[in-house]
């Protein structure tokens, strides 16, 4: 039998030597390891990306109808949005807001507008406004769960000082546009025919020498820079892609708009190429996440701002009404989710949603704190979404506009009937032109320029006419009355003027009002004025509930709950429920598209008036779930149903902040700013986020801009009275 030799003495002490050096170097070596894991681990250290937090790309497309996508209309190519769609969730069932900066303010804040003094149109580029300083947002809240924020793309949130930019308001970066619409490649941008600046910006300074790329590629290729340079083990992120296409004005590159060649509306043409321009982004976005690394662990959201613009190409068919109404086809979204943190995918969720759900949803996906966040208006709605379970939500608050109200309704003769005496306005101008348009009939221009001495001469020749000798000999107050009567009476075509700068008829009702006084008649006999909204006080409530006017329905005084002469819509359940008026409400079908009758950035202005089959209504109610194109109108029917909503929408009436809507300010013109759109308000004005309390007062705007602003005001309310009268000649 054989045995090993032993080994020397030498040997054997270096073999010890070596057994203890090679059991300190393992111990040192996990020393070191568990200091990592205890101090620079990424996922337990303070402040670092937590466990599972999910990377969260939000691609906001700018008024993109319901009918301008692949899978609602086969002719629309746009295989990436489908094949997404197709594999995560659609939501079929997805609220947003009818224009620009009300839908992006709910995005951003999780809250009605009603809550933050938006209510009332869009933010034009020379307003003084913006999102509310005291109020938190979205990035504020995901940047303190420990993402990196990035905003590529629109804002339209206001600019007016630098508190209010994107990089003051959450996001760590910012590359885009303020303003609400830009050339697509020369980056210009206005604010009606006065004012035009260079509108693109790189954090906080303007981003000069751009001109000549085309507006979604530029968004697309710094959109793909931010994912490379990020590491998506280190952080987790956070990217709004807020694409400004497919908003006018309808610019693509010539190649994309080859496959449409057969659509016989231009327009149209034009915008399903722009529909396809944003298809190839969200391409080119996707692939980046599968290859730097983040779409395993990424929710990618597709979402429109708001409905599509049938005036410019767009199309929300089958869908009722068009941007800006409060019709399904201004406020129903096209949305859907993808993601592989789904747990039930490839499937249609018809889940009621709407957008300031988003708030809550990604921060408590973010692992965020939602209860810092007091006031919101949204739901956290994952579980409906990933699972399929039912939504939390069973209404939206679409929104209350007090001043959004028809001049026809009983709050227009506020003034007559109180005997204020009525200011001077410069508006008085077209009635005298009116009167000199009708003499040159009978007397020459010289003549018409030499005979001022009296105004009483058209009521001689009134006398003459048939229909005013029977109302001669009446009574002075019944001759008022029928006045008033006859106004009331015509067509609102003629009469009504929506928004907040109508004029005719409360032209009219001024200068009746001072003929009146100059013929010394008796106030006294004039109907006792009827209680209306208050807005004084901090909350904008009723100020009388029981006091209320009856609502203006043919049914008057069956409501007294609500005055239904105010824009507003609710949706609760299966029910929709609109009062005022809810804006344009035909059917638009495609390639059936009227030619635009002026400038774009009118359509944004909210000064159309009625269509030709609208009336004195105002009162709607649909079954959104069995008629979701709102072509049978229950109001006359549902009496109960009715009750029910105008009174929730006076429970939301009495939670609402006074509305925000400050004059534009003439400093804001990028002439003044070396040609482009900048804040122009110095920080340490700091009363200037309050200077406007309540409902803004046209007569306090134009005081203070009289030298600046008043002649550029006049021409835009010409302008704009042009543009109403055409469209009601060709009847839009």
């Amino acid at each position: 039998m054989w045995c090993p030799p032993h080994p020397p003495a030498a040997a054997a002490a270096v073999l010890a030597v070596l057994s203890v050096l090679l059991r300190l170097d393992m111990l040192f070596a996990q020393q070191p390891k568990a200091k990592q894991s205890g101090w620079n681990s990424q996922s337990d250290r303070p402040g670092g990306p937590k466990k599972n937090q999910p990377h969260i790309v939000f691609i906001l497309i700018d008024d993109q109808g319901f009918n301008d996508i692949g899978y609602h209309n086969p002719t629309i190519k746009t295989p990436t949005l489908d094949k997404l769609a197709a594999e995560g969730v659609t939501l079929e069932n997805y609220y947003v807001q009818p224009i620009c900066t009300p839908s992006r303010s709910q995005l951003i804040t999780g809250r009605y507008q009603i809550h933050t003094g938006l209510q009332h149109s869009i933010i034009r580029p020379s307003q003084p406004s913006c999102l509310p300083s005291h109020m938190d947002t979205l990035p504020e809240r995901l940047r303190e769960a420990g993402y990196a924020t990035h905003l590529v793309g629109k804002w339209h949130l206001g600019f007016y000082r630098k508190a209010c930019l994107p990089t003051r308001k959450g996001f760590d970066s910012f590359y885009g546009s303020l303003t609400g619409s830009v050339n697509h490649y020369s980056y210009k941008s206005c604010d009606g025919p006065g004012a035009c600046g260079y509108d693109l910006h790189d954090g906080e300074g303007v981003a000069w020498g751009q001109e000549g790329k085309y507006s979604t590629t530029l968004f697309t290729q710094r959109a793909r820079k931010i994912l490379e340079s990020h590491n998506p083990a280190e952080r987790p992120l956070f990217l709004m892609l807020s694409l400004q296409a497919v908003h006018t004005p309808l610019q693509t590159p010539k190649s994309y708009i080859y496959p449409y060649r057969d659509m016989a509306n231009i327009a149209r043409r034009k915008l399903a190429a722009m529909v396809s321009t944003v298809d190839e982004a969200v391409h080119n976005v996707t692939y980046a996440l599968r290859k730097y690394g983040y779409y395993r662990n990424s929710v990618i959201i597709y979402s429109t701002d708001n409905g599509a613009q049938p005036f410019t190409g767009g199309s929300n068919w089958p869908l009722r009404g068009r941007k800006g109404t409060y019709w399904e086809g201004g406020i129903r979204g096209v949305a859907f989710v993808h993601s592989p943190l789904l747990k039930r995918r490839r499937r249609v969720s018809k889940a009621l949603l709407h957008i300031t759900d988003w708030f809550p949803t990604l921060v408590g996906l973010a692992g965020g704190n939602i209860s810092q966040s007091r006031g919101l208006d949204g739901f956290d709605v994952w579980p409906a979404i990933s699972e399929g379970k039912d939504s939390p939500r069973h209404e939206i608050l679409h929104n209350i506009d007090p001043l959004h109200r028809p001049v026809f309704q009983p709050a227009a003769w506020d003034k007559v009937k109180k005997g204020t005496k009525p200011k001077k306005p410069s508006s008085n101008k077209p009635k005298k032109k009116k009167v000199v348009r009708r003499q040159p009939k009978r007397k020459s221009a010289f003549k018409i320029k030499t005979s001022k001495k009296s105004k009483a001469r058209p009521k001689s020749k009134r006398k003459s006419m048939p229909g005013y000798r029977l109302k001669q000999n009446l009574p002075v107050d019944t001759q008022r009355q029928s006045q008033r009567r006859r106004l009331s009476s015509r067509p609102p075509s003629e009469t009504t003027t929506f928004g907040p700068k109508a004029w005719k008829p409360r032209l009219q009702l001024k200068l009746k009002h001072k003929w009146a006084k100059a013929q010394n008649f008796s106030q006294s006999r004039l109907p006792q004025p009827k209680p209306k909204l208050h807005f004084r006080s901090k909350r904008m409530v009723f100020q009388n509930q029981s006091e209320l006017p009856p609502p203006s329905t043919s049914r008057p005084g069956t409501h007294p709950v609500w005055d239904t002469s105010v824009q507003a819509a609710i949706r609760v359940g299966d029910w929709k429920l609109l009062t005022g008026y809810p804006g344009h409400g035909d059917w638009v079908p495609p390639q059936v598209l009227p030619t635009l009758p002026g400038r774009w950035w009118n359509l944004e202005r909210d000064v159309l008036s009625y269509g030709k089959n609208s009336t004195h209504k105002s009162v709607w109610l649909f079954n959104i779930t069995a008629d979701p194109c709102e072509r049978r109108d229950l109001a006359e029917h549902r009496d109960d149903v009715v009750r029910q909503l105008l009174a929730r929408l006076a429970h939301y009436n009495s939670t609402a902040v006074p509305v925000y809507f400050p004059p534009d300010d003439p400093r804001a013109n990028p002439s003044r700013h070396g040609g482009a759109w900048v804040p122009w308000v110095d920080e340490d004005e700091e009363e200037q986020e309050g200077k406007y309390q309540g409902v803004y007062k046209k007569g306090r705007g134009r005081k203070k801009q009289k030298e600046e602003g008043r002649c550029r005001l006049c021409k835009l309310q010409s302008f704009f009275l042009k543009l109403n009268t055409g469209m009601m000649s060709n009847r839009i």
